[in-house]
């Protein structure tokens, strides 16, 4: 299947986003910008920020698309999130939110209807603020 990579990005996202939903997450912001910064997914659930990078392929797969979250793509993501806690977008969330960094990664395969999706909660913590 020849694809596009953003449209296997923007399609990973949106099957990203119902799998959370079914799993209880609220979406609060997708593809947050604040600059040059941004944030796939953040979704509310319970008292819980969940920061959620997606990284979507087409089958066959050379390294496991989740691994590509690195310890510079992770800063990048901290200093998004620490953004986004600053901007106007936090209001009317609660002031005690835990945040968590997870990774959805979509797999595609054939004509793209068919994929597999596994999601890695809390997939890092963050050693630097």
């Amino acid at each position: 299947m020849k694809t596009h990579k953003p449209t296997v990005g923007r399609k990973g996202e949106e099957e990203a986003c119902s799998y959370l939903c079914r799993n209880g997450h609220r979406i609060l912001a997708r593809n947050w910008r604040g600059g040059h910064l941004e944030l796939d997914i953040v979704t509310l659930l319970g008292s819980e920020l969940h920061v959620v990078e997606v990284k979507s392929r087409t089958a066959p797969v050379m390294a496991e698309p989740e691994r590509n979250v690195g310890p510079q793509k992770q800063r990048r993501l901290v200093a998004a999130t620490n953004a986004f806690l600053h901007s106007d977008d936090r209001r009317n969330l609660p002031a005690d939110l835990e945040v968590f960094f997870d990774v959805v990664s979509v797999t595609f395969y054939g004509t793209g209807r068919d994929f597999d999706i596994e999601y890695y909660p809390k997939a890092f913590i963050p050693l630097y603020a």
